[in-house]
């Protein structure tokens, strides 16, 4: 019971989030329908049918990983001082959030449900002609196992990655060697710390202005993990890219062959853009604090670096789809035949899936650093300064990844306007 209170009685901003991963799911589940009503309705093209089913793994992953950047945000299932005692531990609460996962999507897959059928004319009045009913087959009956199942992936996928990533961690597990955050360094030098290595710094931090706390706050040694790996996949996703669009652009995605190596190297580059963004953002950072900065460059790059994790990964997935989506429009003069009415449907989901998880990690990121705003503020810096920086980093952000974008979808979509 304490555990529904404290879901039920999250704030308005929260309860917004999981509205979103709702809507969602529902766009997602009405994507998988569609994939199923167009299979029935041609069952002489498997191929075909397959393809657009493949094709739904886009906005599927787009969905969980919404779902679990708002599970991460969600301050109602975080360990917190008491709770242990009353019965909510790490793993008790870590159970709650992918519960409330597993609801907020169970929830979009009846909307969609729902929704198709009264398309299809089960529920209510006739069902929809034209381009619509392709992926109908209101003359066919539906498959109630198959459909359920379609809608189950998408709740099963979310909850176990919220439990995955949100599962309890031996606390006595010392840290790897330069992972240390930045908001607990900064924890270290205003709190007396009681080792004698330590006293010094603290010390001479408590004498010194903020600006010079900076320089005995040292961020993260170590890049993150997974750039080189990152590089890589991106050059095998635009290779794929490059041989599939040498294809018909008309007609790339209807071919089931062409079509699913179009889909191949675009997951290969979305994937190395999520595991390489995270090595750029830290070089970001770096490159913030290089020729004598100041304490606003400083203060921009460190925390750049040292949420360099937490910031890239979302990047990268809008680079991504961005990318993606450029390529799209330059390639094709038609992209929406391969899909019909559906492709309104899947841009929606995915764009808005990204845009939301964007917004969604840059909430993390901004609880993740209260501490240490709350610690500058302290030490006499003012506001100003620390709005310089937000600017500073976003700008920062935005003159790396904007060109990226661009030479991405360019590199895509150049063999075809050959």
């Amino acid at each position: 019971m304490l555990a529904l209170r404290l879901t039920r009685a999250a704030r308005p901003a929260v309860q917004l989030r999981r509205l979103l991963v709702a809507a969602a799911s529902a766009g997602t589940g009405f994507l998988l329908l569609g994939s199923l009503g167009y299979a029935m309705g041609h069952p002489q093209t498997p191929g075909a049918a397959a393809l657009r089913l493949a094709w739904c793994v886009v906005p599927l992953a787009a969905t969980v990983y919404l779902a679990l950047a708002v599970a991460r945000t969600d301050p109602g299932t975080r360990p917190r001082p008491g709770l242990s005692a009353v019965g909510l531990g790490p793993g008790r609460l870590m159970a709650v959030s992918a519960l409330t996962t597993l609801l907020a999507c169970t929830l979009g897959s009846l909307v969609a449900l729902l929704f198709f059928l009264h398309l299809r004319g089960d529920l209510s009045g006739l069902p929809i002609d034209g381009k619509g009913a392709q992926f109908l087959a209101a003359d066919r009956p539906l498959p109630v196992p198959a459909a359920l199942t379609l809608l189950a992936v998408l709740p099963l996928a979310a909850s176990g990655a919220v439990a995955l990533s949100l599962r309890p961690r031996d606390p006595r597990r010392p840290a790897a060697k330069g992972t240390a955050s930045f908001g607990a360094l900064w924890h270290a030098v205003l709190h007396k710390a009681e080792t004698p290595a330590e006293a010094p710094v603290e010390a001479t931090a408590e004498q010194a202005g903020w600006s010079d706390v900076l320089t005995v706050a040292p961020p993260p040694r170590e890049a993150p993990a997974g750039f080189p790996w990152g590089v890589a996949a991106l050059a095998a996703g635009l290779a794929v890219q490059a041989y599939a669009n040498r294809a018909a652009p008309a007609s790339v995605l209807a071919l089931p062959v062409e079509g699913a190596a179009v889909l191949g190297g675009w997951l290969l580059t979305a994937l190395g853009l999520v595991l390489a963004a995270p090595g750029l953002t830290y070089l970001c950072g770096k490159l913030l604090q290089s020729a004598q900065p100041g304490a606003l460059r400083l203060l921009a790059g460190r925390v750049l670096m040292s949420e360099a994790t937490r910031i890239g990964r979302p990047l990268g997935v809008v680079c991504a789809v961005t990318s993606a989506a450029l390529a799209t429009t330059a390639m094709y003069d038609q992209p929406a035949a391969a899909f019909g009415p559906l492709s309104t449907v899947a841009t929606l989901v995915v764009g808005g899936c990204t845009l939301a998880t964007l917004l969604t990690a840059a909430v993390e990121t901004r609880q993740s650093r209260a501490g240490t705003t709350a610690a500058l503020l302290r030490l006499g810096a003012p506001a100003t300064m620390l709005r310089g920086s937000a600017a500073l980093r976003a700008a920062g952000l935005i003159a790396l990844f904007v060109p990226l974008t661009l030479l991405i979808a360019y590199l895509s979509a150049l063999p075809p306007t050959k």
